[in-house]
């Protein structure tokens, strides 16, 4: 039985069509962290200490690099994705492996046409560079906020020491607002929620500090003003800032 010849010609031609791209997923909504990167045919340094966050929004794209936080346009077409008009603050870090990992992840970003997903992992690949995250968990924000969270270690590096002075607390409400004491002083200001961080603004100090309580003072002041990872585990609640330093509290009885 011979076939109809429009019916060979839609056959002839399905099979010659090029194949349809693949959904490639959506990057946006999720906190993600780089956990490996070649550039030129060269490893990026990872520096556990110091992360390289990556997030999307209305906004533009953006996060921390290493050092610094960056920030910029993007678009996004099935699998092809591309970055632009890039910028990024002008703090320098140490040891000088910090200030190469970020200036390779940038270049990097900047070089990136396309992105593949798969279960918890983004890709960006691009001229000479591949770009590996890992999804990060959200930030807590119901559990953190509408609590009173009580000053109980300080952390640098793997070291943990004793809090002194006056009670000092935390607390961030569910309208943005945020109230804080360092033992010897008051503080007030402003969070958001950025990606897998809090980061606070308009922070302000009230009072003055004793010469043997200034550490912690600063230790208090650094860690809510660069902004901070959380975690909560029952009642204990860990923030940490992207150079190892970090405040745990308990909640208050």
């Amino acid at each position: 039985m011979r076939r109809p010849v429009a019916l060979v010609v839609l056959a002839m031609l399905a099979a010659c069509a090029e194949p349809s791209e693949p959904a490639a997923g959506d990057p946006t909504g999720i906190a993600w962290e780089l956990e490996s990167g070649m550039v030129d045919g060269g490893p990026l340094p990872i520096v556990a200490t110091h992360h390289v966050t990556l997030s999307f929004d209305e906004e533009g794209a953006g996060g921390t690099a290493a050092c610094n936080r960056y920030g910029g346009a993007y678009t996004i077409s099935g699998s092809a994705i591309t970055f632009s008009e890039l910028f990024q603050t002008e703090m320098g870090c140490i040891p000088e492996e910090i200030m190469e990992s970020e200036q390779l992840y940038l270049e990097g970003l900047a070089r990136v046409d396309r992105f593949s997903m798969g279960e918890d992992r983004l890709t960006l690949s691009g001229d000479s560079v591949e770009l590996v995250f890992h999804a990060l968990p959200p930030v807590p924000t119901a559990e953190l906020t509408g609590t009173v969270w009580v000053l109980d270690g300080l952390v640098q590096g793997e070291s943990v020491s004793s809090v002194g002075g006056e009670r000092a607390t935390l607390e961030l409400f569910s309208d943005g607002s945020l109230l804080a004491s360092t033992g010897c002083r008051s503080l007030n200001g402003h969070y958001a929620v950025s990606g897998a961080e809090v980061s606070v603004t308009g922070l302000a100090a009230e009072g003055e500090c004793p010469s043997e309580l200034v550490g912690q003072d600063s230790l208090v002041v650094t860690v809510l003003g660069d902004g901070f990872r959380v975690e909560i585990q029952g009642n204990t609640l860990a923030l940490t800032s992207s150079d190892a330093e970090g405040l745990l509290y308990i909640e208050a009885e």
